[in-house]
């Protein structure tokens, strides 16, 4: 719904009958982007230690919250590491997973549309 934000008064009669001829502009409101859920994959052969180092180093976690997210990714198979906007998300995803082959890992990292 559009949202009223100036009100102009208009003498376009000259005021002959008291109406000032009232003038309304309405802004649409911008809707907020998607956000994105970033995702890391357990697997059966990437340390517990490099995936630490890598929510430490791509998602800013502190040693004790990525170990937290860490034990999660690999007793549920899956955990949210963070939630963006699309292209935050993409290259994140990106950094990981170039990150992860060139140390040769197989980690995964996903996004989805939150």
């Amino acid at each position: 719904m559009p949202i009223p934000f100036q009100i102009q008064m208009s003498d376009k009669d000259g005021g002959r009958d008291g109406d000032p001829g009232v003038v309304l502009q309405t802004r649409s409101k911008t809707k907020r982007p998607p956000l994105y859920k970033v995702m890391l994959l357990n697997d059966d052969f990437t340390p517990m230690e490099f995936v630490v180092h890598i929510l430490e180093r791509f998602f800013g976690l502190n040693h004790a919250q990525a170990f937290e997210v860490m034990l999660t990714v690999h007793k549920k198979g899956v955990a949210v590491v963070g939630v963006f906007s699309y292209e935050i998300a993409e290259t994140k995803v990106g950094q990981v997973m170039d990150f992860a082959r060139r140390h040769q890992h197989p980690l995964q990292c996903t996004m989805e549309k939150e």
